[in-house]
């Protein structure tokens, strides 16, 4: 889609099909243009509600990045929260007027950006939608509201606009790309923008204005509906349930080989977050990665590659359509409301997870851990079964990518590489979390039960001559093994990837304690 702004630069695009997209340029060079526009919408100030996973990051960006102008930007919290401490430490407070109770937050503020988890949403949004001034704009970094409003054959009210802002990263990345980003322009994290509703004409700039202003350097455009269709299926696909399910049964597999807790989990772990996601990123891609091996490795890519892309694309293609039709979001509304009476135990507790602690604290830079051919392929085959998943329902090629490829190799791995799963899960948001907890045992049962059972009967009959001596159970592989290399290496995903990636941050992301 072609977008024009009032304000900001665009890039056009040209994505594989002939897609043009325009994509927004943003960087610190552009706040003055960020307030600019706000000004011109008659943005005066700026509620964000909410201090989960992305409320300080956005709530500490946008007060840094309008710092000396009249606009103001105070934190909105249910009354007797805990983390008003927290937002006070951080330097806002109720006597200078940028600390209040949430309701009361809302109803003085021009652009309202709810981050909230999304239970508190579906629980509050009634008394929300009433609390917006006429003519306000609400401002999500999630669709989960629409899909839930939909769900009920609900929608949201006439008398205000509805924009959206979705980070491609946790709040923790937003925050420190950001601060990164004072050192070096263009550092931050990407985001998408979507104007649901725009009832002045002024929403979409005000959106645009928003996503430069929390640091994003990079803007693209997608709607409200498609953006909580990918969010939700990419994290509980590959981003976490589908990468923690894919180790969880490989390490088991290594060790079963012969190798000892912490060997498994070099082969694993440490290089899927290292070498792996780093030669996706930085090395050439998807296919950069394939091409560094050498042909034997190359063979062992291919067969794990197939193997899990035909053990995990059945299970995608049903949370997609689970979360279209309004099942998972439910399903997300319901275990919400068992968490406070069950809450959620770690998810590193595992002898596996516990050899990952002393990896880490024995980490040598000067013999990082090898890019192993079964890891890579698997988790290549994940992620290409995902990217078929979305681009089959049109999504953008540059959403495909950061929903499946760039937000877990920039964002996400490095989270799991500095502290192990629990870390890179528990600082996403509570319906990622939840997500990421149901799913992997599907995804480890699907890798387990079927990915490596086909590999083991190929590789038994490697001496066969042809279809005739494969078990039948095998036989969609052999069959389907030329077929899907072929379309892994001729995939269009490439190309996107790669022009994608010239919109790449200019630094890591830098995990601290």
């Amino acid at each position: 889609m072609i977008i024009e702004s009032k304000f900001f630069s665009t890039k056009e695009l040209n994505f594989p099909g002939g897609k043009l997209e325009s994509v927004v340029l943003g960087g610190r060079d552009k706040f003055q243009l960020a307030k600019q526009a706000f000004e011109a919408a008659g943005i005066k100030r700026v509620g964000v509600i909410g201090w989960g996973s992305q409320g300080p990051a956005q709530a500490m960006n946008l007060r840094e990045s309008f710092e000396g102008s009249d606009i103001i930007v105070e934190v909105g919290l249910r009354e007797g929260s805990s983390s008003f401490e927290k937002a006070r430490v951080a330097g806002f407070s109720e006597e200078n007027g940028t600390l209040g109770e949430m309701f009361d937050v809302i109803r003085r503020s021009d652009l309202v950006i709810l981050l909230i988890s999304d239970a508190a949403q579906v629980e509050l949004y009634p008394r929300i939608f009433e609390a917006m001034r006429t003519g306000g704009i609400l401002g999500l970094s999630h669709g989960f509201l629409l899909g839930h409003l939909r769900s009920k054959g609900e929608r949201f009210p006439e008398r205000f606009s509805v924009i959206g802002v979705c980070p491609k990263g946790m709040g923790p990345s937003v925050r420190r790309l950001y601060e990164q980003g004072r050192e070096i322009n263009g550092a931050g994290i990407n985001c998408s923008w979507a104007s649901h509703y725009d009832r002045d004409g002024k929403a979409s700039d005000v959106a645009l204005a928003w996503a430069i202003a929390i640091g994003a350097p990079f803007v693209f455009y997608t709607t409200l509906e498609k953006e909580y269709l990918s969010d939700l299926t990419g994290e509980r696909g590959v981003l976490l349930g589908g990468v923690r399910g894919l180790v969880e049964a490989l390490h088991p597999h290594y060790t079963h080989m012969g190798m000892s807790e912490e060997s498994a989990y070099l082969c694993t772990v440490e290089s899927l977050t290292g070498p792996i996601s780093q030669h996706i990123a930085k090395r050439g891609g998807l296919l950069g990665l394939y091409e560094t091996l050498a042909p034997m490795k190359q063979e062992e890519f291919m067969d794990a590659y197939v193997a899990a892309y035909l053990a995990s694309r059945p299970l995608l293609e049903e949370i997609y359509s689970d979360v279209e039709s309004g099942d998972e979001i439910r399903s997300v509304v319901r275990a919400g409301n068992r968490s406070n009476e069950y809450p959620p135990k770690r998810i590193d507790r595992t002898d596996m997870w516990r050899a990952g602690e002393s990896v880490r604290e024995s980490r040598s830079e000067s013999s990082p851990p090898s890019v192993y051919g079964l890891t890579a392929g698997m988790y290549v085959g994940m992620m290409v079964a995902q990217i078929d998943v979305l681009v089959k329902r049109e999504h953008s090629w540059s959403e495909v990518c950061n929903e499946s490829i760039i937000e877990a190799v920039d964002s996400l791995n490095p989270f799991m590489h500095f502290k192990g799963i629990s870390h890179m899960v528990n600082n996403c948001s509570t319906t990622a979390q939840l997500g990421a907890r149901k799913y992997a045992p599907r995804f480890e049962y699907a890798i387990r039960q079927q990915a490596l059972p086909d590999l083991e009967e190929r590789y038994e009959d490697s001496g066969c001559n042809g279809p005739s001596c494969i078990p039948s159970q095998s036989q969609d592989f052999f069959f389907r093994r030329k077929e899907l290399t072929e379309a892994f290496l001729n995939h269009p995903v490439h190309k996107a990837l790669k022009l994608c990636s010239t919109m790449r941050p200019p630094v890591d992301i830098s995990v601290v304690v």
